[in-house]
């Protein structure tokens, strides 16, 4: 009894564990929030492991405070934009890719 080398069901299995993490979180966050929709937060800890996004602040809650953050989830729901607003200003910008294991890196 020989062993074969080739075995297309171990390729396909193989494909999906390494895929099926990406589409985990993203279909996560995408059943949440609707994506290219800005949302807005009292805090944001990129190195949050897991990465949670918190609570949305509602829009009355928003502008009552000194600093907050805005975050929109991007289409393909694979990254995030994070606008940093002091006093209703915009005063900063940062972009993340979102980890198969939850964590945020910077792009």
């Amino acid at each position: 009894m020989g062993l074969s080398v080739f075995n297309p069901s171990h390729v396909f299995a193989a494909l999906i564990f390494f895929a099926f993490p990406h589409t985990v979180g993203a279909a996560e966050f995408s059943e949440k929030f609707m994506l290219g929709t800005p949302y807005y937060f009292n805090d944001f800890d990129p190195v949050q492991q897991p990465w949670e996004p918190g609570q949305p602040l509602n829009f009355e809650e928003v502008f009552k405070n000194y600093q907050y953050y805005e975050i929109v989830f991007d289409q393909d729901g694979q990254g995030i934009t994070v606008n940093r607003f002091l006093r209703g200003s915009k005063e900063s910008s940062e972009n993340y890719l979102m980890l198969p294991d939850k964590s945020l890196r910077k792009k």
